[in-house]
């Protein structure tokens, strides 16, 4: 497929690298020459220095057969008018990046009007996966399949965790429950689950279950689950925006400490029901006073990654709650990594998985389409859902007498509103929801897990 970026931020270089790596080909536009460079330098893809909403450069860049155009830079006009003017050159998909929650309200509109493919908010898309893990605190990660029918919750071991040494095959046995283990991150290294793997402190793990039967799971090998009362968050952004309206009836008590006094004017007369203050959250003796030592969950949205980081840091020697992390470059990610902090929110993965997916799904399979996908372990991990049609070649034959590739496991099988988690005898039928998590990276179809 061949793909137009414009824009070469960090949500810009995200897609390019990871478009180019599934074997597409990649241009990236940017009035910016350095950052153009960066990424073909990086990625040994095709740059132009200009601007994206002129047609010569549009044509200079090959926009007549071009298949995708994406638009991401950090101005939703230009987005807007990028996807316009490439719709006029090509009959190239638009997907455009928005970020401003007036445009966001009236995405459906300008989708339709515009002749869009998609629309995309990074920031909307972020605050939905921060309500996700404040609703089930015990979770690091919550990805959503089968139209949110199945989990993929990711969750660590902690100190004296019931878990540790005993393995995966005793797990189901101790254990009785209908939840998978698909996953191990330990330290650096990561594991799809076989059956005498042992598990050890500290462990991140990763299953798949309804809601239902997780919950059950998590109360068997006490770990909490309940949702949280209250939240404090640190910073007053557009993340907090559409937190604060997504837990608008959750019966979450949110405080929010935000420096600027517009923005919290703006969030006080919109939200009568949050506590804001204005005031400078870096500092720990506010943060103290406002209670981040005893808050069920804290979470840190400053602009700066920095700033998140060590707030997090403090917050978890202070507080034993929730702690959430909004992080925006991944650069330094093996030593993030190594900081133990709990959940961390990334609003450019987020964006580069979701338009990363729409592509994959758009190139024709023959077996199976792709409803879902997600980067479980950046780089490393992918759990995708695959809708399976009637010439599927895994449809109709008992798992146990498929030969699959290496690192592949199927996760769960969704079915006429059943969820099946599968066994060597199950067979997978036609217009069944399947999920597979692999180390494989890169599937277009699900043909491509045998071998």
């Amino acid at each position: 497929m061949k793909v137009i970026i414009v824009g070469c931020g960090r949500v810009g270089q995200s897609l390019a690298e990871k478009l180019n790596s599934d074997g597409n080909e990649v241009t990236v536009i940017d009035l910016n020459a350095s950052k153009v460079n960066d990424v073909t330098a990086k990625c040994d893809i095709m740059g132009l220095v200009g601007n994206g909403a002129t047609p010569t450069i549009l044509r200079e860049a090959g926009i007549s057969n071009t298949d995708l155009f994406i638009a991401v830079t950090n101005s939703d006009e230009l987005n807007l008018l990028c996807c316009v003017v490439a719709k006029k050159e090509s009959k190239a998909n638009t997907i455009a990046r928005l970020k401003n929650p007036e445009y966001s309200e009236v995405a459906p509109y300008l989708t339709k009007e515009l002749g869009l493919a998609m629309v995309i908010n990074p920031e909307y898309a972020a605050a939905e996966e921060i309500a996700r893990v404040l609703r089930f605190p015990t979770a690091i990660q919550i990805e959503p399949f089968a139209k949110g029918k199945v989990e993929l919750i990711k969750f660590r071991l902690g100190k004296d965790s019931e878990l540790a040494n005993i393995s995966v095959k005793d797990l189901a046995t101790k254990y009785t429950s209908d939840v998978l283990v698909c996953t191990i991150e330990r330290g650096e290294d990561s594991f799809i689950a076989k059956g005498d793997f042992i598990f050890q402190e500290k462990d991140v793990v990763s299953i798949v279950a309804t809601h239902k039967a997780a919950s059950a799971f998590f109360k068997k090998i006490n770990h909490k689950g309940r949702s949280v009362k209250n939240a404090l968050i640190a910073g007053g952004g557009s993340i907090t925006h559409y937190l604060c309206s997504i837990l608008e009836r959750s019966g979450i008590a949110l405080t929010v400490i935000e420096k600027d006094i517009k923005v919290c004017e703006d969030l006080s007369a919109q939200w009568d029901k949050v506590d804001v203050i204005c005031g400078n959250a870096s500092s720990n003796e506010l943060m103290l006073e406002e209670g981040i030592d005893t808050a069920e969950a804290f979470v840190s949205l400053l602009p700066m990654d920095e700033e998140n980081i060590l707030l997090s840091l403090f917050a978890k020697e202070v507080n034993r709650g929730k702690i959430v992390t909004r992080i925006n470059r991944t650069d330094y990610d093996s030593v993030i990594s190594r900081l133990d902090l709990d959940t961390i929110i990334c609003p450019k993965n987020i964006t580069a998985d979701t338009i990363l997916r729409y592509v994959r799904s758009t190139n024709n399979a023959k077996g199976s389409n792709i409803e879902t996908m997600y980067n479980i372990i950046q780089g490393e991990v992918e759990a995708l859902e695959f809708i399976i049609k009637e010439n599927s070649p895994i449809a109709g034959t008992p798992l146990s007498k498929l030969k699959f590739k290496k690192d592949v496991l199927i996760a769960s099988i969704y079915r006429n509103g059943q969820v099946i988690v599968p066994h060597g005898g199950d067979e997978i039928q036609p217009g069944d929801a399947v999920i597979v998590v692999t180390k494989q990276l890169g599937l277009h179809d699900v043909a491509d897990i045998l071998r």
